[in-house]
């Protein structure tokens, strides 16, 4: 029941630019806030950017005015358009959903997780 996936990661030169997308499936009933978040090699993850299901956006400082998040509610896929991008943006990109799942005549919320997509920025 439910899960995410996400793609669009790559090899880019600093400067450039990548687009991940996580799609949502799986008896959804519902999908409330949505985020990207990362994590390099030897830290900790790292909140980059949620969305509410009104379309509320928050973003970590480090990312402010070079990325921007985005949903399209019906096709229940999360966006992340990085650009400018720099080194330091090097990561692992996980995808999180706070979904509502439909189960026979119930209704299950829960925190889902994708598989991450590495993004790598050469300077």
């Amino acid at each position: 029941q439910g899960h995410l996936v996400e793609s669009g990661g790559g090899l880019v030169q600093a400067g450039g630019s990548l687009r991940l997308s996580c799609a949502a499936s799986g008896g959804i009933f519902s999908i409330n806030t949505m985020g990207w978040y990362r994590q390099a090699p030897g830290k900790q993850r790292e909140l980059v950017a949620t969305i509410t299901s009104g379309g509320s956006t928050n973003y970590a400082d480090s990312v402010k005015g070079r990325f921007t998040i985005s949903r399209d509610n019906a096709k229940n896929t999360m966006y992340l358009q990085m650009n400018s991008l720099k080194p330091e943006d090097t990561a692992v990109y996980y995808c999180n959903a706070d979904i509502t799942v439909i189960t026979g005549p119930h209704l299950y919320e829960y925190d889902y997780w994708g598989q991450g997509t590495q993004v790598t920025v050469s300077s």
